[in-house]
């Protein structure tokens, strides 16, 4: 008998692809008026002033156990501090879009090698079919975009920081997370995303921020669109399926992004990034796809 999957969850990786994808123009405009680690300490500071009067109000149930806490917290230091202000600094530090965006995709490729190790998940060979598949589209979209050139070697290395922080996070979800209230684990997790970025961001930065209305709607999507929602999203996603299968989707961000970068930023999508979209979208329904049953 096949079990019937909710409905949220079947538009789940829908409205997570276009939120998260969306966000990496919106965090390239809001990072021109403002440091990388002073954007990331007002994004999460203003998602703790949303959500702590929720909390009053709501009064989810927190963790029965302190690891359950703790738990909680590492996932959020690995994605919110690691993954985020290393891509942020990278980028501040002239990494180009194309050059984060591949190696932010070869995250499904290590989640795949790791999972049967870390949470017994096995990858079977149409899997790694649709892995390489979706990869080899994401490269095509970017190498259409021409954004692949000389980096900086230092803004390179803390990129590949960043995809590990991503991918331990993803997996230790996975491996140690159980169902929390998305009030409790936003609470946690971006409590340790502001305790860590605003000392940082007070020490290394001016804090100067370029207020206009540009800044102010990039932050407030980047508030509601990407920290609120995407990542409930994202965490529910890998609690209730396959690592592996999650992961892929990061396959078709690079994609998406582009495609977003057209209106928000001017860059057009060539002939050929269409074709290295088709590509990652192929990839992504071969690892999706549930085997038969017999």
């Amino acid at each position: 008998m096949q079990s019937t999957r909710p409905f949220w969850l079947i538009l789940a990786p829908v409205i997570f692809l276009i939120l998260w994808s969306a966000g990496f123009a919106v965090a390239k405009i809001a990072v021109s008026h403002a440091a990388p680690l002073t954007v990331l300490a007002l994004r999460y500071g203003a998602v703790l002033a949303l959500l702590l009067p929720v909390a009053l109000v709501v009064r989810p149930p927190m963790p029965k156990t302190w690891r359950g806490v703790l738990d909680i917290a590492i996932v959020g230091f690995l994605i919110q501090v690691v993954y985020f202000a290393l891509c942020y600094i990278a980028f501040k530090s002239g990494v180009s879009a194309g050059g984060v965006a591949i190696i932010v995709c070869l995250q499904p490729i290590l989640v795949a090698l790791a999972a049967p190790h870390t949470v017994g998940e096995t990858v079977g060979r149409r899997g790694w079919m649709g892995l390489a598949l979706g990869l080899a589209g994401a490269v095509l979209v970017i190498q259409a975009r021409s954004s692949i050139e000389a980096e900086n070697m230092t803004g390179l290395a803390l990129t590949f920081l960043a995809l590990f922080g991503m991918t331990g996070g993803t997996l230790y979800e996975k491996r140690f997370g159980v169902s929390h209230h998305p009030v409790t684990s936003n609470l946690i997790q971006y409590a340790v995303g502001t305790a860590c970025t605003l000392p940082l961001a007070l020490l290394t930065e001016s804090m100067s921020v370029r207020w206009d209305a540009e800044f102010i709607w990039a932050m407030a999507y980047l508030v509601l669109g990407n920290s609120l929602l995407a990542m409930s999203l994202l965490l529910a996603m890998i609690r209730a399926g396959e690592v592996s299968r999650v992961s892929a989707l990061f396959y078709l961000v690079p994609a998406l992004s582009a495609l977003f970068a057209w209106p928000l930023l001017g860059e057009a999508m060539p002939p050929l990034g269409w074709a290295g979209m088709a590509l990652a979208g192929l990839g992504v329904a071969l690892v999706s796809r549930k085997p038969a049953a017999r």
